[in-house]
């Protein structure tokens, strides 16, 4: 599936699910998948956690 592809259907479920249940489960599907995009990035080693929370560290001292 290309990345064109991909955002149509993407946007396509937004919608359908904004349609069928209102804007709130639209909101609450695109920060679960959110979640799910980033958990999956962790556990392929594309994002490591604990440098976000050096990050997080740092901003709290300053």
């Amino acid at each position: 599936m290309s990345r064109q592809q991909f955002g149509f259907l993407a946007g396509f479920l937004l919608v359908a699910v904004w349609a069928a249940a209102g804007p709130g489960a639209a909101g609450l599907a695109v920060l679960a998948g959110l979640v799910g995009w980033l958990v999956v990035r962790v556990l392929d080693g594309d994002v490591a956690v604990t440098g976000l929370g050096d990050r997080a560290d740092a901003a709290r001292r300053r």
